[in-house]
Parts: structure tokens; sequence; C-alpha cells
């Protein structure tokens, strides 16, 4: 089959996510643009988990990369043979009316975000990351980019960074032309606010892209984020 479409999740011990994740995208998988189709890549990074199991159920390619976010999505789109790749988080759901037509003729862009959470806070969260993403063309990967393959390929993918290989892969996509910002919402679970703490969690955030904005190397940021 000729693919219009590589969707690529990276995958870390996501067993409790990968598979509602993958099943999600059934519908995708038998839908085409032009008479070409949509794949779905999983490229996890050592899950201990039944992750590779679940994955394989439902995915069209399971790939084995080193751990790291940037290294397994570029470990993805190595396999990948759509035209266009979108990479997409286990816990971030597309639009119910998500449409591979949407990206057709496009270069490269992001989807505005909102969170699972109910909490009011959430609310003013998911804004202020719309606003800002838009004002400065900046997208996270709780915002499924998506990127020509042949842009992505001139590009030489996501730097090996174990931090902000999105806002860095974002800052030489701009280089090229400006985002396409979807009209479709993507939902992205709050369990990382949670579980930190969301004033906690937002305060962190800031500080670390910042940090970044201002020099600081994304492999000090990173021990700062994981310790």
């Amino acid at each position: 089959m000729t693919v219009f479409l590589s969707i690529i999740i990276p995958s870390l011990n996501e067993e409790t996510e990968i598979g509602l994740c993958l099943k999600k995208l059934q519908r995708l998988r038998d839908i085409s643009i032009r008479g070409l189709g949509v794949e779905v890549i999983v490229a996890d990074g050592g899950s201990s988990d039944h992750t590779c199991e679940l994955a394989a159920l439902y995915a069209d390619q399971v790939v084995h990369s080193e751990r790291g976010r940037a290294q397994q999505m570029n470990a993805g789109a190595g396999y990948a043979r759509g035209e266009y790749l979108l990479f997409l988080h286990a816990d971030t759901e597309l639009p119910s009316d998500f449409s591979t037509a949407w990206l057709d003729g496009l270069n490269w862009g992001f989807f505005p975000v909102k969170l699972s959470g109910s909490a009011w806070l959430f609310r003013v969260i998911e804004r202020g990351m719309n606003i800002r993403s838009q004002m400065f063309g900046i997208g996270t990967g709780d915002q499924a980019l998506f990127v020509r393959r042949t842009l992505f390929e001139s590009l030489n993918g996501f730097a090996n960074i174990p931090l902000m290989e999105d806002v860095e892969f974002c800052r030489r996509l701009k280089k090229v032309s400006q985002p396409s910002f979807q009209r479709g919402v993507v939902t992205t679970s709050s369990r990382r606010w949670e579980q930190r703490g969301i004033l906690r969690t937002v305060l962190q955030m800031w500080r670390l892209r910042l940090a970044y904005f201002l020099g600081v190397s994304p492999q000090h940021l990173a021990r700062q984020y994981y310790s």
C-alpha cells in the first residue's frame, strides 16, 4: 500500500495507554486520501511492561530504539513510508473528526490542545499553551506535530537531545516556513500535572522553557526535569 500519512508514537512503559490510543486510530487506517492510506508506527524505547505486545496487535510496525523521545521518533520516521509524518504521544488523542485531508498541501504544523482534567485551572493552562504556540509558532509534543517527510529528512529530523527536542525542531522548521495551526483540538492527558501538582508543574515548565531560551543546555534541563 502507498501511504499518505505515517503516525509515529514514541512509547516507554505505556501499557495503560497504548492499547486505547491505537484502537482509536484504527478508523484512520481504513480511510485514504487520493488513494493513499495511513500507517501507525510505535517506536519503543525499551519498555519493561507489555507495551510492545499490545502495540503489535494494532500497529503496522513496532520499532525498537534507544531510549529518548528524539531518538525514538527519528527511528520511527526511518521506517515511515508516508508523505507526511505525525508525531503523537500515547496519551494524546486526535480530534474525532480528524481527516488526512487536513494536512494535504501543508509543510508542517500542530494542533491546539485541550487537557483531559476537569479542574478549572486546566482551562487556563491550555488556553495559555494555545496562545503561546500561535504567537511564537512553536508547538510541543503534546500538540501532535506534523511535517512533510521530505522536509523532515532535509532537516535531519529531531536533534539528539534529552529535552526540548520539539521546541528545537520547530525553531528550525520556522526558518523554512511558518506553521499551520490546525482547527481541530487534540486532547492530552493531564496526569503529569495531577501527579506533580498543577501549579508546581506549570512553574517548572515555565522555568525550564525560559532557561532553554536563555541558552541552558537540554542535558542540564533534563536532569532537573527528571529528578
